[in-house]
Order: structure tokens, then sequence, then C-alpha cells
């Protein structure tokens, strides 16, 4: 059995906004609630229900905290004032507006979260020196120093709370930069990895080819015409070493091109160009019946060059292993499918279908396209090849459709 990957992070899915505001509502006004029950029962009075209702209110109130963090503020104050002014239960000055204190500070409002816990802690104070006949020292002993620690308290965790989430924030942000520079490295290094093949093709293949097709020249300049035969011969290889050389650098182009993909049937080759890769074997004397029926641009550009691909390799093995006389060559689109058929009438093999490299290329090519191939071949009876690709792939035609 697999287990599931551990997450090495050891980071807990945070609670969603409303169930934290709900969470902190209900559990200011159980507090308040049992605190008031607790006074109440503690000094033989009857319960009071207006007690419990600014109980729930200083709860439901805190609902709106991420939105109106001062005026929640504002509300729990007044609130605290109008609940003493109206004679109810002594529940402390500074358990009614903890909530909306820690509130106000985490949603960056420290400022007025420290004024107003100064007010109501001042207002108090100043109510109890009116009202109890204890000395000063006294009223500013225990009681005073209680509620000055709590409201201090709810701010400050409000305060270490924002100063939390900040820091996640900006630690996501860097992870977020890190990555980004480590794809952009990654980039840099395949660009230049790009740039080294092409400069290798071209000094290598490149040279070689171009030594041919000037070698090529000299010998049938020399031939004259006296040896008609041979000096088409050395012609067309003159002229195929020259169409090589001119794909090389167009393969070039596209290993220094920043989006290979999207210009690969434009510089490695098309269907268009078929006529171009059939003329070596009607000069081999082959008797050639090609019916491409593709309009220009039907094709994605991949597709276009993987059905070029597939064409060249055709004619080389009709040319060089078939000893074939016939050549058909049939293209055309058919309910939004490529349909590619090559046919020739030479030996075949009886195991051409299952190897060489060039075979595997095509599967390849095709299978990652999204296509299929089959190939036929058997001693006496010749080879066919017969290909379906997707004319348009599926990234093309969902870009098409927006």
């Amino acid at each position: 059995m697999t287990r599931p990957p551990k997450d090495l992070s050891g980071a807990r899915r945070p609670l969603a906004p409303r169930t934290g505001d709900a969470l902190l509502a209900l559990g200011v006004w159980l507090v308040l609630s049992s605190v008031i029950a607790i006074v109440q029962a503690t000094a033989g009075q009857d319960p009071t229900p207006l007690a419990h209702l600014f109980a729930a209110g200083f709860g439901t109130v805190l609902l709106l905290r991420r939105r109106l963090p001062v005026p929640v503020l504002l509300l729990s104050a007044l609130g605290t004032f109008a609940y003493y002014t109206a004679g109810l239960p002594t529940i402390g000055i500074a358990l009614p507006v903890v909530g909306a204190l820690f509130s106000a500070a985490e949603q960056g409002r420290a400022r007025w979260a420290i004024g107003t816990g100064a007010v109501v802690l001042a207002v108090s104070v100043l109510f109890r020196v009116r009202d109890d006949p204890q000395p000063l020292g006294t009223i500013l002993g225990t009681d005073a120093m209680t509620n000055l620690g709590l409201l201090a308290a709810a701010v400050a965790l409000g305060v270490a709370v924002r100063s939390l989430r900040e820091q996640a924030a900006q630690q996501e942000e860097i992870a977020r930069l890190h990555e980004e520079r480590t794809r952009a490295e990654a980039e840099l290094r395949l660009r230049a990895e790009r740039e080294r093949i092409s400069r290798e093709l071209h000094d290598t293949v490149g040279h070689s080819l171009a030594v041919i097709s000037l070698h090529a020249g000299v010998a049938a300049d020399a031939l004259g015409e006296q040896e008609a035969p041979a000096a088409q011969a050395v012609g067309e290889v003159r002229a195929q070493a020259g169409r090589s050389l001119q794909e090389l650098r167009a393969m070039v182009r596209l290993l220094r091109e920043e989006d290979g993909a999207a210009s690969a049937g434009r510089l490695v080759g098309s269907l268009a160009d078929v006529p171009v890769l059939l003329a070596p074997a009607r000069a081999a004397g082959l008797a050639v019946d090609a019916q491409v029926d593709v309009p220009a641009g039907a094709l994605s550009p991949a597709v276009d060059a993987a059905a070029h691909r597939i064409v060249q390799e055709a004619v080389t093995n009709a040319l060089r292993h078939a000893a074939a006389g016939d050549l058909a060559v049939s293209a055309r689109i058919e309910a939004g499918s490529l349909r590619l058929e090559i046919a020739d009438d030479g030996r075949g093999a009886a195991d051409l279908a299952h190897g060489g490299v060039g075979l595997e290329g095509m599967r390849e090519r095709v299978r990652l396209l999204g296509g299929s191939l089959e190939v036929r071949t058997a001693p006496g009876e010749g080879f066919a090849l017969r290909a379906e690709l997707p004319a348009r792939l599926a990234d093309e035609q969902e870009m098409e459709q927006r």
C-alpha cells in the first residue's frame, strides 16, 4: 500500500476567516454570560436577562470585526459604558472590550485600540474614584492593574497575530521570487545549451555538407556533357547537399528560437515541400504519383513538420532499400484529421515494420502528437505506410476558440 506523502512544512491549514470570527464571537458571549451568572449566583441575585442580552451583543458585534474594526471597537466601548450605567452586575471594565481591542489591533488599527483602551480605563477609574469611598491607592491597586493588563494583553496579542501573518506572507513572496529566479536560471541554461548545440551542428555537419556540395560542383564541371548520366547523378548529389545544408541552418535557427515548438513547421519543413522531397525519386527513375490536397494553414506547425518528416523518411526508404519502381504519396484532411498514405512496389522486408531508426522516430513523432501510424510490409509486397494525425492540436484549438 502506497502511503501518502508527509507534509514536511509542519504548517496546519488555517481556519476560514468567517469561521474564526464566529468562534471568537461565540467565545466572548459564553465567557461574559458565564461571568455574569457566577457573579449573580455568588451575590444571591436573580438572573438578569438584560445582562445576558448585553453579553450576546458584545459577542455578535465581533462578526463585523474584519470589515468595520473601528466601529466595532467604538460600539464595544459605548456598550460597556451603557452596561454599567444600567446598573448591571459587575464583570470588570476590560472583559467586554477585550475581543474588540484584539480585533482592531489585528486589523492594523493598533492606535485606535490603544486610545480606546486608555479611554475605557480612565473613565472606569474616574467613576470608581467618584463613587467608591476607598482610598485612591486601593482603587488604583489590584483592580486597575488587572484591567490594564487585560487591555494591554489584548492589544499586544492582536499586534503579534498581525505580525505573524505579515511574516508568513513575506515568506511566501520570498519563496515565489526564489522559484521564479530558479525557473529563469533554468531557462538561461537551456538557452545556452541550445546555442552550444546549434554552434556545434553548424561547425561540424554544416562544414561537411558545404565541402560535399563544393566537390560535387567540381565533379559536375569536370564531367561536362559527355557523361550525362554521371553528371546528372553528381548534380543531384550537389542539390541534395545544398538542401540538407539549408535544412541544417533552419534547424540551427530553430534551436536558437525562444519558442521552438511554435515555429517548428515554419523553419523545418511542411507538406508544401513535398514536390522538393519527391524530386530525387523522379530523378532516380521512379514513377511518382503525388496527391497532396492540404490547404495552406490547415495544419498545426508541429503536425505539418511531422508529416514532412514522414514523407521524407518514406521516400528515402524507397530510394535506398526498397528497389521500387512506383511510389504513391497521398495526403488529405478528413474529419479534422490528416490522413497520410505512402506506398511503393519494392521488395519489402520481413521485419521492417518493427525495426529501423527512421520508423521508430516516425512512430514517436506520431504518438506525441496524438496520432496513429500503421506500417505494412512483406518480402515481395512492397512497403505501405498509413498515418493519421490531428490536423490541429488541442491547445491551439482552445486558443482559437478563445
